[in-house]
């Protein structure tokens, strides 16, 4: 089974609705998928509670029973763990790393949140994990993008990817639906702006 985790210690990154988007689309393209849930705030969960489908499978849990539930995912035929992470400094973002295949780091493009990273960096570095920065909720019509990428790959030695997330409402009416903009609207940008993450990081996990 791979383990993707999603890794923001700042607020307000998007964090949630890449977790939430790459479940589905990881179902859309044959995976069984469990979505762990470690935000105290259950984020995640609260977006299952109004989806139509019974899939992906989604474990509120503590950081603490990780293990366990990766264990019992595994058993349960998964294919595929994606965990959505408290959106904080965590004393226990080590060990959510270590368990991963792959760490995905959301940021948006400002000075604060590109700040924000290097800490979730040096912890994939030390776990010898493979991690990769998304820019997220870029406001489109923009070089917000480019100069925020631009400062990333100066500053860290890390991949961004050379692509973005637009800061599109799609998605946050697919968030107040329980659906991902791919169900929603799959002709839209957002749509396939999701489509393309996912494709670059399933070729990378080799999945």
């Amino acid at each position: 089974m791979k383990v993707l985790s999603i890794v923001s210690q700042k607020g307000g990154t998007g964090k949630t609705s890449l977790a939430t988007h790459l479940s589905v689309e990881a179902e859309r393209n044959g995976h069984t998928t469990a979505l762990i849930d470690l935000d105290p705030q259950a984020s995640a969960a609260k977006w299952g509670d109004d989806r139509e489908s019974d899939t992906p499978a989604i474990i509120a849990t503590p950081a603490s029973r990780l293990n366990h539930w990766l264990e019992i995912a595994e058993e349960n035929g998964a294919t595929l763990a994606i965990i959505d992470t408290a959106p904080n400094t965590s004393y226990e973002t080590p060990d959510v790393v270590k368990a991963s295949s792959s760490v995905l780091i959301p940021c948006k493009p400002s000075i604060a949140d590109i700040a924000a990273i290097k800490n979730t960096i040096t912890v994939a570095e030390m776990e010898k994990k493979p991690a990769y920065v998304i820019l997220n909720m870029v406001r489109p019509n923009t070089n917000l993008g480019t100069e925020a990428r631009k400062t990333i790959e100066t500053n860290y030695n890390t991949e961004c990817l050379p692509f973005e997330i637009g800061d599109r409402v799609g998605f946050i009416h697919a968030y107040n639906s329980g659906a991902t903009v791919v169900e929603l609207e799959p002709r839209s940008k957002s749509a396939d702006e999701i489509r393309r993450l996912y494709a670059y990081l399933a070729k990378e996990m080799e999945m």
